[in-house]
């Protein structure tokens, strides 16, 4: 049976669709069977990302009864995604979600839910079809505000949440820290992604960034977590990160990480 793995956030801009496609794609890198999904109802865009733009069946034909859920999936490169429809986009009965997809977790190894932005039923329909949960956020404490809001919400649904990632990180002075970020979240971080032209020329690509440019920190570290929700471990032989393992002290997350993946083993 397969994992189902919602990536939340209740603000847009955070690059929570951009992680889906770059983790999904990781986890497939490692021979995993990997479905990613749009369950972001009324403002899909996780299929625009892969060049999907109007696919003849979408998650809203499953969602209402006119098409089974194996008949919206499609296949891009080494995984598979379920698509939502760009132009129609009401759904009347957003938690029977779980029930649509359930069954699919007997096809693939890591199903990855990308959720809406805002709080509504939609991310509680994300939320509920979930095993566990990862949530992104930004640096600055608006972002974390909303995060730790997304956290409460999760936990009243008792829905695990296994960890942050950090988006667009700069690594100026004025960005929260990521023990600050840890100590709001009541989480562990589990990757920061610095800031990177990359991602944007990968969306521009419609290519998932670790599949676009697999050698940049962000695609690395992308990798590096998908290796971690697997229960495999991954070397960086970068040779920039082997002088770090050597004069530097090991970051915060990728003892997270460790300790995420000997859980998994």
């Amino acid at each position: 049976m397969g994992k189902t793995i919602g990536i939340i956030s209740i603000k847009g801009g955070v690059g929570k669709t951009s992680s889906v496609a770059a983790l999904g794609a990781a986890i497939a890198n490692f021979n995993k069977k990997v479905l990613i999904i749009d369950a972001n109802f009324s403002a899909p865009n996780l299929g625009l990302h892969l060049g999907i733009v109007n696919p003849k069946i979408t998650l809203h034909h499953v969602l209402r009864d006119k098409a089974k859920a194996e008949d919206a999936i499609y296949k891009y490169k080494n995984m598979n995604i379920m698509p939502a429809s760009l132009l129609d986009r009401q759904i009347k009965k957003p938690l029977t979600f779980r029930k649509k997809i359930e069954h699919l977790k007997k096809m693939y190894d890591f199903i990855l839910i990308d959720s809406s932005p805002s709080l509504n039923n939609e991310t509680l329909a994300a939320m509920m079809a979930s095993d566990e949960l990862l949530v992104v956020t930004t640096p600055d404490y608006p972002t974390l505000s909303t995060t730790m809001r997304a956290i409460r919400i999760a936990k009243q649904r008792k829905t695990p949440i296994i960890g942050v990632i950090i988006n667009k990180v700069y690594n100026k002075n004025f960005e929260l820290t990521l023990e600050e970020i840890e100590e709001a979240a009541e989480s562990p971080v589990l990757a920061v992604l610095p800031h990177d032209t990359n991602v944007l020329e990968a969306l521009a690509n419609t290519t998932p960034l670790t599949n676009y440019s697999d050698k940049t920190e962000v695609a690395v570290e992308y990798t590096k977590l998908a290796a971690a929700l697997i229960g495999e471990k991954y070397t960086d032989n970068r040779f920039k990160a082997i002088l770090k393992q050597i004069f530097s002290k090991t970051p915060q997350q990728d003892v997270n990480r460790t300790v995420l993946r000997d859980l998994r083993e």
